[in-house]
């Protein structure tokens, strides 16, 4: 005696096709889960040591003794230093005092849109360091803003402002020569760095009314 195939109906067939899948995608997710919890910790300590990475290089890491990942404060979407969302600020302390502050600014006005910066002021006021963090400038005219793509490696166009403070360069002095002031810039090249220019002093003005006041916020220091 022979048996003969079962013959499903066309509900039965699309019932079974879809627990089959249904298995699928809980065996398929589980699988993601594992993969996502077991890769995890490295995706985070990647993170981390990058972020790290890029405050060292606006503030050496000899400059200061703490946690800096820890020591920081959020701050609202703040008009004076072009930013139109939270951020964090980081405060480096050494030997329980203030070092410095390091936070982000926009460049609202670059030639192609926005210029994100990161920087660090130390506690007497001066620029420790500056990173141009994101830009659409264009390639090969103004994009010498950011070190990596600067040919003048061994001073880099950004450096110019490292040492800068209010109470040793004057108000006219933070622009481009173009413009009257100290700043270097590429010829046919200008808008760029004026905008540059520009954020970094309305960032340096906005800590100075401020530092005391973000070194002590939310500290036990």
């Amino acid at each position: 005696m022979t048996s003969t195939p079962r013959e499903y109906t066309a509900p039965a067939m699309a019932l079974r096709t879809a627990a089959i899948l249904f298995i699928f995608v809980i065996a398929f997710t589980a699988l993601l889960s594992a993969v996502y919890q077991w890769t995890r910790p490295a995706i985070e300590a990647s993170a981390l040591a990058e972020k790290m990475k890029l405050l060292n290089e606006v503030l050496p890491a000899s400059d200061y003794d703490n946690a800096l990942l820890t020591d920081t404060l959020s701050l609202p979407p703040t008009a004076e230093l072009g930013l139109t969302e939270a951020s964090t600020l980081y405060r480096a302390r050494k030997g329980g005092q203030p070092a410095a502050l390091i936070f982000e600014a926009v460049a609202p006005d670059g030639y192609a849109g926005r210029i994100r910066l990161l920087i660090a002021i130390r506690a007497d006021g001066s620029v420790a360091g500056v990173r141009v963090t994101q830009h659409k400038e264009t390639p090969g005219l103004g994009d010498y803003i950011e070190p990596k793509k600067d040919k003048n490696k061994a001073n880099p166009w950004i450096t110019q402002f490292n040492g800068l403070a209010l109470a040793t360069t004057p108000a006219k002095e933070w622009r481009v020569r173009k413009d009257g002031g100290r700043i270097e810039y590429h010829a046919g090249a200008t808008v760029t760095p004026r905008a540059v220019a520009r954020a970094v002093h309305q960032a340096v003005l906005w800590a100075d009314i401020r530092r005391d006041q973000l070194f002590a916020e939310g500290s036990a220091q």
